[in-house]
């Protein structure tokens, strides 16, 4: 009997000692930090709220400090742990972090804890998956987002535009966005599944439906033409994308603005309108398609201005004034096209070694065409003006370490 009694207290002392899941036994140190951690939840509960918490989350993020943002978040977390604002911050700063996996599971369970409310979770998962897994993420989430725009319609109409003056939560163009990202997917990954074609063509119709301005979406279409070879259409989708946010284009509509007030307002849509950095190297790989070199040269040139080691953009470059070779050497407006390509691909090559890239074909062909134009730097006077094509890379090594030290010394401060 009293060794029975014993066996039962140990048996007390040992279910003590598991973790609150029922995983394996708890050292002395994880019990400990165990209960620091509750005692910072309930003094972080007590001194701030979850609003203050989630500001000071957006303050971090803003100054792209997603460290300190992390921290701020996880500890709204901790007070509420299904927030489902909360959790689609974490998730984003999990993502900017790098921490891909992370993003992937708080999303997951912000789809558990609210299916059918909140887009931008679908949107996020459908960026980080690939194939068809993404399709499925990109098409519920631009199913919530309809469904938010019907929901908000029907309550406007019922209860009058004056007593329901929000605006709606979703806009026609992050619409047009989400049906670009499936288009794009089966313009790529999924390019070759039976009726991919099909399925791409009706996914870019449904964005220009929602927003017949957006640039992502005409560029899409110029794509999918030129790849039917409906050439003249396809240039005509392109230049009419290429128009709500290339600078010379612009210039042309300010002059028609018909006052200072217009003029603004078309400034500041035009940045909005403004494709990120990947989409206008696309951009230009069209136009080049489309010969279109003077744009083309534009967009690469504006790029160039915004990040010079890009090795691609040093290439295109290299490569529009090659396919330029056949025009006089020396044009009306003092371009020697020989010359710059000579300088442009000379440039991508030395760069391509210094930043180690991987692109094996894209090596190749630099060489090849800088074989085909023969001679050195001083035979197409790539000594001379060299401004005219860019910076000099001659001293890349000291420009790489000193930026480098710059960016140590800004951190310091």
């Amino acid at each position: 009997m009293g060794g029975q009694a014993k066996a039962k207290k140990k048996s007390k002392a040992k279910r003590k000692d598991t973790k609150p899941n029922g995983g394996a036994l708890m050292s002395p140190q994880e019990r400990m930090k165990a209960k620091m951690q509750e005692k910072a939840k309930k003094k972080t509960a007590e001194k701030y709220t979850i609003d203050q918490l989630v500001e000071k989350t957006e303050e971090c993020i803003d100054n792209f400090d997603f460290d300190m943002a992390r921290l701020y978040c996880q500890r709204a977390l901790d007070i509420e742990p299904t927030n489902l604002t909360t959790l689609d911050m974490m998730g984003n700063i999990c993502t900017e972090l790098g921490e891909i996996e992370n993003a992937k599971q708080v999303y997951l369970k912000a789809v558990e804890l609210s299916p059918e409310d909140g887009h931008s979770k679908y949107m996020y998962l459908g960026q980080i998956h690939t194939g068809m897994e993404a399709v499925q993420y990109f098409s519920k989430g631009t199913e919530v987002m309809l469904n938010t725009m019907d929901k908000h319609s029907s309550e406007a109409s019922a209860f009058g535009a004056a007593a329901f003056p929000s605006e709606c939560a979703v806009t026609k163009k992050d619409v047009s966005v989400a049906f670009c990202s499936i288009a794009e997917i089966f313009f790529t990954d999924l390019c070759m599944e039976e009726g991919a074609a099909d399925r791409c063509k009706e996914a870019i119709d449904k964005a220009l439906e929602y927003d017949e301005h957006n640039p992502e979406a005409l560029q899409l279409m110029a794509s999918y033409l030129f790849s039917i070879e409906r050439t003249e259409e396809g240039r005509e989708y392109l230049k009419k994308s290429v128009s709500s946010w290339l600078p010379s284009l612009q210039k042309e509509e300010e002059s028609l603005a018909s006052t200072e007030h217009d003029m603004e307002e078309e400034k500041d849509q035009n940045k909005s309108n403004i494709p990120p950095y990947e989409s206008r190297i696309t951009t230009a790989k069209l136009l080049i398609e489309a010969e279109q070199y003077e744009m083309a040269t534009e967009v690469l040139e504006d790029l160039l201005e915004e990040d010079d080691e890009v090795v691609e953009v040093w290439y295109l470059l290299g490569w529009l004034f090659y396919l330029q070779l056949d025009k006089q050497d020396l044009t009306s407006n003092g371009v020697n096209f020989r010359k710059s390509a000579w300088t442009y691909l000379s440039k991508a090559k030395k760069l391509y070694g210094k930043l180690r890239c991987e692109d094996a074909p894209m090596f190749e062909h630099t060489e090849q065409l800088l074989a085909e134009l023969g001679g050195d730097g001083e035979e197409h006077g790539a000594d001379d003006d060299d401004d005219e094509a860019g910076p000099s890379l001659d001293n890349i090594e000291d420009d790489f370490i000193q930026s480098s030290d710059e960016e140590e010394d800004a951190m310091d401060h």
